[in-house]
This record gives C-alpha cells, structure tokens and sequence, in this order.
C-alpha cells in the first residue's frame, strides 16, 4: 500500500494521468504534494512535492471558460500532464502551494504555428537567434 505525503487532503478530483501510457484515477491536492493515484493498480501512482515543481502550464481554451489539460514541470523528473473533470477547482487549490508567476498559460496551436514561421524567416534572411 502507498504512503501518501499529505497530512491535509484539499481536494480530491478524478483524473486521468498521460504520462505514458493513459491512465484514469484520482488527483489528490494537499499540503505537502501533488498525488495522482492510479484507480485499478495501486502500486501506479505519481506523488510531486511542492518544492519540486517548477512550473505548471495550462492549456487554455475559450478565453479561460474551459481549461482541458494541465501540465507538471518539475525541476529534476520532467513533466507529468494530468485532465480532471474540474481543471479549474484543482489549478486553484494547487495556487495556494505554487506562486501566481509559477501558474503559466501554455501556447496556443496558432501562437506555437506563428513563432515558428517567424524563426524560419528570420533564418532565412541572416538574423538567426
């Protein structure tokens, strides 16, 4: 059986995990980390420690009446994405832990399409960054 981190539960959300293979189960936010736990294999499980999270992006959609996915970029283990059926409620209980300048808005399609065209001309006529 896993040993959780937290001492306190905030909140507890249904999830589903993409790190590798998808896998469906509960997002649990607390005092001392970020918890998902797997619902069929209990021995899947990924546990963040605040302190170890750098940054978290967000995909934002409809001007931030719809948030699908969230992103975990941690300083040494690399990035965890995560969907809830409530982005909303758990970004905002996980922003009493993270600061307001870790919570990022990831790029849009158009946005990530726009700078890079940009790079390629600037390449093209000499002025490459």
């Amino acid at each position: 059986m896993v040993q959780s981190l937290n001492t306190k539960v905030d909140i507890t959300e249904k999830a589903t995990s993409f790190h590798g293979l998808t896998t469906y189960g509960k997002v649990m936010i607390g005092d001392r980390a970020f918890e998902f736990y797997n619902d069929k294999n209990l021995n899947d499980y990924i546990q963040i420690p605040w302190e170890e999270i750098d940054y978290i992006a967000a995909s934002v959609m409809m001007k931030g009446k719809k948030i699908p996915r969230f992103a975990i970029h941690t300083k040494k283990n690399g990035n965890f994405s995560f969907a809830t059926q409530n982005t909303k409620a758990v970004l905002r209980a996980v922003n009493q832990y993270i600061p307001d300048d870790k919570m990022l808005r990831s790029l849009s399609f158009k946005e990530v399409l726009t700078r890079n065209v940009k790079r390629k001309v600037n390449r093209l006529r000499g002025k490459e960054k």
